[in-house]
């Protein structure tokens, strides 16, 4: 493989070693646990009127709008400063936490990493129940960003969770017990559910991930009563003999060449989706494809539909209605997963129905609904690998340096894959007429690999990811820090210029609420909650979270109260692929304590002090080390590894920090886990069938060079509990 060398130069780039995200496929097989409900509520309608009933949360982005916009004012820019914690509850396990909970008549929904769901008392935050899937650890080695969940699904006294296993599941609202579960992916693919399950006209809507891995991308209703699938509609077009479904399979497999399905294709729906009820249009966003390389997944030609696109059906079929695509025939992981929010928006004296995302690639889209016909599109963050969407045709128009698939040479670009925005939802406020847009300022050098040998559980992308290595030179890696960065921005779609921002340290900060208390809430990386004025961006109000946040903030009211709730834990692909920029994006010492923060004002709970403390890490030897043992066991890391340990195997916070682990001092030990898979039941799955003894020695040799390193530049403390 190709190495890469850093120069001050390349300052800008955000580093990270393997990466992956996003995807989904399979067959369904239904297990009955629990009688069918008691009775079903006129809930529907309720939804379709969520405006109405300001005091809950009934849906992910509490309309089907999913603007994220609360009409409470209870809580304003008067008396934010009284806002204090009123309760707090720890979550079952300690990873990334990105949920949005569902507030119904006082009973909250929620969910934790390792697709747990929770039941709890809105008011004094007394579990009710708790429900645990029992999704196998092993399942984390098929997913590229850590054991999330982004949330449930509420209807019909019934509670909807996509596990990260690839079940959804229908829960009884009141006692928690299981009704249904339908397996919704080829389990033995590398399929994974972490996105919110959508629920309208008695469906629920699913997609998954996985792209990076090799899978086929889909999206599926099922029935709510029963767990029949209704309809599935594939976003890449399948090989001889597989299956199909309502997308427009001609048209689609003609944007396509050579042999894509070997691949798997990607185009996974992970994330974003959104509901209107008065054209019965289900509006959802579609990932990268897989490799990334275009010559490599699609002989370098083709649009590759449905790719990086925003695609309507009709909800209750699945036929499709149009798309637009944000970047055909992506090459840079630039997925249109992000957030969709509908809204009608007063642009130049006429108000019009818009659909507005801002993807990974770095351009706002503001798109008429009714016809999929692009608007607007300005960059909201730096953007090197177009110089601009042409409005009459509705491309982007690519610099042709950018395109390392012709050159063979690196490409150094931004947004990196991390994108200027990523999962964390915006808001749209309908007091202010802004977008609240979590952004951040990423680059990535792109270099071609055409190496595509096998790996099951590897990620192989077509692209050089050893280019991005974490340099030893400590002052490179300072620069880098400094050149990566966040920011919460608030966004005008009607001129697509930005009103004002807030500066953060470093990316991956959380998702937004607004309110028409004249607030914007927003969780960050540094571990607070934060409230600032919604007119100018002041910061009115923070909370130290004791963890970085990156879930979004809800609100709802009980008995006239209201409330502001969010998800507290570090994690996600960020810290786990990052490692040392992670852990300065959280003052140094970042570390994992999940837990759901409730606050009002007069509140009067505390949390509990921390009981981490700072302990010196023992040096393994300083034994002089096989450069070439060294060089090939950091190519087995990179590509096995890094995905979830972290660039230097670091761990970002979230996962033990290799360079200390006490496997790495016994070679039978590290064998034991590496090949054995000793641990799989804690996630750390046997890689014996992919990997040689001579493999694993290398990268045991490859994480003692990284110990001897830190204890070389002084970097030998880490938290423990």
């Amino acid at each position: 493989m190709k190495r890469f060398h850093f120069s001050t130069e390349l300052a800008g780039l955000l580093v990270c070693s393997a990466v992956l995200l996003a995807a989904c496929g399979g067959h369904s097989e239904i297990s009955q646990s629990a009688p069918v409900a008691k009775s079903k509520v006129a809930y529907e309608q309720r939804m379709a009127n969520a405006d109405a009933e300001p005091q809950n949360w009934l849906l992910h982005g509490r309309t089907f709008s999913e603007s994220r916009f609360s009409p409470l004012d209870g809580i304003n820019t008067q008396n934010v400063t009284d806002l204090k914690l009123a309760w707090y509850l720890d979550l079952p396990e300690q990873r990334g936490q990105e949920a949005t909970p569902i507030v119904v008549d006082g009973v909250m929904y929620t969910t934790s990493a390792w697709s747990h769901v929770l039941a709890i008392d809105a008011v004094t935050g007394k579990q009710l129940w708790h429900f645990d899937p029992k999704v196998p650890k092993s399942t984390g080695v098929k997913g590229c960003c850590d054991a999330v969940n982004r949330g449930a699904a509420y209807m019909d006294d019934r509670v909807f969770v996509g596990t990260l296993d690839g079940r959804l599941i229908a829960i009884d609202a009141e006692s928690g017990t299981q009704i249904w579960s339908v397996i919704t992916v080829d389990q033995t693919k590398n399929y994974t559910i972490t996105g919110a399950p959508r629920v309208a006209n008695g469906k629920v809507f699913i997609g998954n991930g996985g792209a990076e891995f090799g899978v086929r991308g889909y999206v599926s209703a099922y029935d709510a009563d029963s767990g029949e699938m209704m309809w599935r509609f594939y976003t890449v077009p399948g090989g001889p003999g597989d299956p199909t479904g309502t997308e427009p399979v001609e048209a689609q497999t003609a944007t396509w060449n050579g042999e894509w399905w070997k691949f798997g294709g990607g185009g996974t729906v992970w994330d974003s989706m959104a509901f209107e009820k008065e054209t019965n249009t289900l509006y959802f966003g579609v990932g990268n494809g897989t490799p990334w390389n275009p010559n490599l997944r699609s002989a370098g030609k083709g649009d590759n539909w449905f790719l990086s696109s925003i695609v309507a059906v009709d909800a209750s079929s699945g036929e499709y209605k149009w798309h637009y695509q944000t970047t055909p025939g992506e090459a840079w992981d630039y997925t249109a997963t992000q957030h969709i929010i509908l809204a009608d928006v007063e642009m130049a004296g006429k108000t019009r129905k818009v659909l507005m995302q801002a993807p990974k690639n770095g351009f706002f889209y503001v798109l008429d609904r009714m016809t999929g016909k692009l608007i607007s599109a300005e960059n909201f963050v730096n953007v090197t690998w177009a110089s601009h969407v042409d409005l009459e045709s509705g491309r982007p128009v690519v610099n042709p340096e950018a395109e390392y698939w012709k050159t063979g040479k690196t490409a150094l670009v931004s947004p990196a894959f991390l994108g200027g925005h990523n999962w964390h939802p915006m808001s749209y406020s309908e007091d202010t007429k802004l977008v609240y847009l979590p952004a951040q300022v990423t680059a990535f050098p792109y270099l071609a690999d055409d190496d595509m040998s096998p790996a099951k559980l590897a990620v192989n992308l077509g692209v050089d990811t050893s280019a991005a290595a974490l340099p030893d030179d400590p002052n490179v890696i300072e620069q880098v820090k400094k050149a990566t960065s966040g920011h919460l921005l608030a966004w005008d779609p009607a001129t697509q210029k930005e009103v004002w921002r807030v500066e953060y340290p470093g990316p991956w900060n959380g998702g937004v609420l607004s309110t028409a208390g004249g607030l914007v809430f927003q969780g960050s990386a540094t571990g607070y909650l934060n409230a600032y004025s919604a007119t100018n961006g002041e910061t009115l109000w923070q909370f130290p979270s004791q963890t970085g946040i990156v879930a979004p903030p809800i609100s709802y009211s009980v008995d006239g109260e209201q409330y502001i709730t969010v998800s507290a834990g570090w994690g996600g692909i960020f810290p786990l692929i990052t490692g040392p920029l992670a852990l300065d994006s959280a003052d140094g010492h970042p570390i994992n304590r999940s837990r759901l923060l409730t606050f009002k004002v007069g509140g009067s709970a505390e949390l509990p002090p921390t009981t981490e403390k700072l302990r010196d890490m023992p040096e393994l030897t300083t034994q002089q080390l096989d450069t070439k043992q060294v060089a090939h066991g950091f190519e087995v890391y990179d590509r096995y590894c890094g995905g979830c340990h972290g660039a230097g195997a670091v761990g970002g916070g979230v996962i033990p920090d290799l360079r200390y682990s006490g496997f790495i001092h016994s070679a039978e030990a590290f064998k034991q886990v590496v090949l054995d898979g000793i641990l799989s039941t804690r996630g750390m799955v046997g890689f014996s069938s992919e990997l040689s003894e001579e493999d694993a020695e290398a990268a045991r040799a490859y994480l003692i060079s990284r110990n001897q390193f830190a204890h070389k530049i002084g970097d030998t403390q880490r938290l423990s509990r």
